[in-house]
């Protein structure tokens, strides 16, 4: 494929992308994000209440805590398995390495983390991309006393640069002159350090480009960020300057700027202009993901391109591994890369919500201030229309002013707000009832009915964050782990636990098995707390009369249990409290050792003991045989004796003669 047929296909797929999103989800997420700020609907009516109800903020605000507690609640945020006893170590250091990527090397991951869930609760899916980010560090060193040999070898190296240097000579007198013994080099260098980390980002909904008939992102044939970026950070970033300058300021992603301007029309207004610095204008870029046989192989490969503009102009098109997005639906749908939001679930009963508040209010405003019928002529109308407390309205006979009866509709329309909040309850799990707050279904009721309902009211969200675990979370860990295994070229010691440990990601040759860990369970959390506790108290009972050596419950086991208790207590570190496991191994061990070196009669009397032990059961077991033996010998005699007794009768009987014996009585 030449060049000129890519940036033909990736044009197409690019214009597709951009028309789908515009046709599916761009007016909806303006509508949800107008929503959820409590904009008004365009349908109010002057001099009428325009009051807005804010379920969609009200749901959404309610599930993120939830969320964020469940997945936030135990310091790994994933947990490798081994799949072979080999990989043990490597699994717990692929745990601990991957945990300090995404919370060390990410600091703001918390917010990003916040961000990504609610998007996918608003806007259908919210997206992270993943990448490694590669950086130069300069450090600066000083050296004195260099020999000539050792300053050579440090200008070589390509990662230096002297800044300054000094030579000293080092001579000796001899015959009244002095003769240069050697040369000392003292030099101040610039040295160039490489440094690489996994870098999380946040992709808003509307900067997502993606093929229209994907239905995950493995079979996903194209993807994309599209994006604003300004000239001087993509000069800084080594594309050509005068290519990107031609580019700055040309054009831009007129559904993106609408997106944008919605978020932001609270805190500005109008269009800031086009800069005057050049480095400050705008560039739109695209990078994208497809799959392409760009080789001639008739086999599709995933291809990595940066292009700017609708990819008229392309800077980079190089083989990729692995998509580095993870994305994010709350409600899946079979055989579509995206789901339903929760949003979207509650926009009508806020909208139907909206509109039972402002009848009401109306209603209120006519009972209070209600209209009247007033004869032609017979009323001063200045004294009717201005209505005040205590004042007088003028008429030239009795009775001709007449209020007009106004319906009375506030119970009605509590009930209909009644309803609706049931409505919305079903749907998204949002209730009094599942924060432990409704009276009317807590009072005069039992623990555990008050402890069924709530966790039945909780399950749409604990299905959410299950469906988050399994999809974008798992997904996020796979593309950490892939990103040290790939780009991590050195060993590296990170701070795990209150301890310094060297991890090498070069050294996992196998796989690992993954689990999420989320926050869910049977039972409330006081619940689980209890369970602990009890558990920790027979781990205590089996160490105390089995020893620590048990084929039940080891010493780390129990030291586990500890630190699970110390986590739901809200103790991140609970390394202040216990030691792990491999540590308390070792200890064991030691002490084992040092008991055993240091009372060796010990030993020697056990050994005496296991010998007397085996002697006493030789001893009993050549008894038993013995007595089997005798036993046997005499049923044998006692079974001859009676068979020759039968055959002296039965010779008797024969010969009608009486043979006198002395045999017993049968």
């Amino acid at each position: 494929m030449d060049d000129l047929e890519f940036k033909s296909l990736l044009k197409g797929e690019i214009s597709s992308a951009v028309n789908h999103s515009d046709s599916e989800f761009t007016a909806e997420r303006e509508e949800t994000l107008r929503y959820y700020l409590g904009k008004p609907f365009g349908n109010e009516v002057e001099n009428r209440s325009q009051v807005v109800s804010t379920e969609v903020s009200d749901t959404v605000e309610f599930m993120i805590p939830s969320l964020i507690k469940m997945f936030t609640s135990s310091p790994d945020f994933v947990r490798f398995q081994p799949r072979t006893a080999e990989d043990v170590d490597a699994a717990k250091q692929a745990t601990d390495l991957v945990n300090f990527a995404i919370y060390q090397d990410n600091p703001q991951f918390f917010a990003k983390f916040h961000n990504w869930i609610k998007d996918a609760l608003l806007f259908r899916t919210g997206a992270l991309k993943v990448h490694w980010l590669e950086t130069d560090e300069v450090e600066t060193e000083q050296y004195e006393s260099l020999t000539e040999d050792e300053a050579t070898l440090l200008a070589a190296d390509p990662a230096v640069e002297i800044v300054a240097q000094e030579v000293t000579e080092v001579g000796l007198a001899v015959g009244g002159e002095d003769v240069p013994l050697e040369r000392t080099y003292s030099v101040e260098i610039r040295r160039k350090v490489k440094a690489g980390a996994v870098k999380i980002d946040n992709v808003p909904p509307e900067e997502l480009i993606f093929s229209r008939r994907a239905t995950s992102l493995e079979d996903c044939d194209f993807i994309g960020h599209r994006t604003l970026v300004r000239a001087g950070d993509l000069i800084a970033q080594g594309y050509d300057e005068d290519v990107i300058l031609r580019h700055a300021g040309q054009g831009s992603d007129n559904t993106s700027d609408t997106e944008r301007q919605t978020r932001f029309e609270e805190i500005e207004s109008g269009d800031n202009g086009e800069a005057k610095d050049p480095s400050m204008r705008d560039v739109l870029i695209t990078e994208a993901y497809m799959r392409c046989d760009y080789d001639g192989d008739n086999i599709a490969e995933l291809r990595r391109v940066v292009c700017l503009g609708d990819g008229g102009e392309v800077l980079e098109n190089e083989p990729f591994d692995k998509v580095p997005f993870c994305l994010l639906s709350p409600i899946l749908m079979p055989h579509r890369m995206i789901g339903r939001s929760v949003a979207e679930l509650v926009k009508d009963v806020q909208l139907i919500k909206s509109t039972t508040l402002r009848q009401q209010l109306d209603n209120f405003y006519l009972t209070n201030n209600s209209r009247v019928a007033a004869v032609e002529g017979q009323v001063n109308l200045d004294d009717l229309l201005h209505s005040r407390p205590g004042g007088v309205v003028r008429m030239r006979a009795p009775g001709m002013v007449q209020p007009l009866a106004v319906p009375q509709i506030g119970n009605a329309g509590f009930q209909m707000l009644d309803y609706m909040d049931s409505v919305r309850d079903q749907r998204t799990g949002f209730s009094k009832a599942s924060m432990g707050l409704d009276p009317s279904t807590l009072q005069s009721t039992t623990a555990s009915a008050v402890n069924a309902t709530i966790q039945g009211a909780q399950l749409k969200v604990e299905m959410i964050a299950r469906v988050f675990a399994e999809t974008g979370c798992r997904e996020l860990a796979t593309q950490v782990l892939h990103l040290l295994q790939t780009h991590q070229d050195a060993e590296r010691t990170v701070r795990i636990r209150g301890s310094f440990v060297a991890i090498d990601p070069r050294t996992w040759e196998n796989g690992f098995d993954m689990s999420i860990e989320v926050g869910l369970g049977n039972g409330r959390e006081d619940e689980k707390m209890a369970m602990l506790l009890q558990i920790a108290g027979k781990q205590e009972q089996m160490l105390q009369q089995l020893g620590p050596s048990n084929p039940v419950c080891s010493v780390t086991q129990y030291v586990d249990t500890l630190k699970r208790i110390v986590e739901m207590a809200g103790f991140a570190d609970a390394q202040q409290f216990f030691n792990s496991g491999p540590e308390v191994d070792q200890a064991l061990q030691q002490q084992t050792a040092q008991s055993q070196q240091a009372d060796p009669a010990l030993e020697v009397e056990k050994m005496k003991l296991e010998a007397d032990i085996a002697l006493k059961r030789e001893r009993m077991t050549l008894e038993i045989q013995l007595q089997r033996e005798k036993a046997q010998a005499e049923l044998d005699l006692r079974r001859e004796e009676l068979q020759a007794e039968l055959a002296l009768r039965q010779q008797k009987i024969n010969l009608g003669g009486s043979v006198s014996t002395n045999l017993p009585q049968a």
